[in-house]
């Protein structure tokens, strides 16, 4: 996919890609479709894409997972209206996104249809947060949205994908509440279950895509339990967390 994502910014000044270490000939379709490419053993979701912030050539960045792609319309506005933002005292811009579900891109299901990101910044009006996961641009500043296109984000392409992602991503997220010493409540979980479900399927919309609506506030609501379970067993079980990160980096989850 990184072709399809580096080609799909040709008005960029530098293409830049951060490899951690991949084994299938990404550097080399990397360069060959005009990238500069720098390796960085990972250091996290966050910690990453502010390392590679810090190696631009330029102050201005538009950040793209490997697995995203501007549309046509999209990379045309930008093209556009990039230099007065680059002009302005903003500190970045929201872009927005849509994914890719089971085979085809969402329609009206918020999360997946339009989501708006924070794709665009000024690395020194901006950071990303130093999280394990679900980590997310810090604006020190106004910001813009850009409308007319859209990110396009080529989803987990099998729910055997997205469920594989998703256990390493609780796995992440459940670190971090454990960090932080957050206190273990399974009594709620019925209710995260429902209160998630509900939300996704009729309030983000979901029953408008059909089944492919429903899969989707399905697996929302079974991560948000799952996460509350594996955290209640991280607490009762210390030794519970170094058996599944042994699991995990075995199966190729974890770096």
């Amino acid at each position: 996919m990184i072709a399809r994502c580096l080609d799909s910014v040709p008005f960029a000044a530098e293409k830049l890609v951060i490899d951690s270490g991949s084994t299938d000939g990404t550097p080399e379709i990397a360069e060959r479709h005009g990238a500069r490419v720098v390796h960085q053993s990972w250091l996290g979701f966050g910690a990453q894409r502010n390392f590679g912030a810090q190696q631009a050539l330029h102050d201005w960045i538009i950040f793209l997972d490997a697995d995203e792609a501007l549309s046509p319309e999209l990379a045309e506005e930008l093209r556009a209206r990039l230099p007065a933002l680059m002009q302005s005292s903003c500190a970045g811009a929201y872009l927005r996104r849509q994914t890719w579900f089971m085979g085809a891109p969402m329609r009206w299901y918020k999360p997946l249809a339009r989501e708006l990101v924070g794709r665009i910044y000024h690395r020194q009006r901006a950071q990303w947060a130093d999280v394990r996961v679900h980590e997310s641009l810090r604006f020190n500043g106004p910001t813009r949205t850009f409308n007319k296109g859209r990110v396009v984000h080529l989803h987990n392409p099998t729910l055997v994908h997205e469920q594989l992602k998703l256990l390493l991503y609780a796995e992440l997220k459940t670190r971090d509440w454990h960090d932080r010493r957050r206190a273990s409540v399974m009594w709620g979980a019925p209710f995260v279950f429902m209160a998630t479900f509900i939300k996704d399927y009729f309030l983000r919309l979901g029953i408008l895509d059909g089944w492919r609506g429903y899969i989707a506030a399905q697996v929302a609501a079974s991560y948000a339990v799952y996460k509350r379970m594996r955290y209640y067993e991280m607490v009762r079980n210390p030794e519970s967390r170094e058996m599944a990160a042994a699991v995990l980096k075995k199966h190729g989850l974890e770096k």
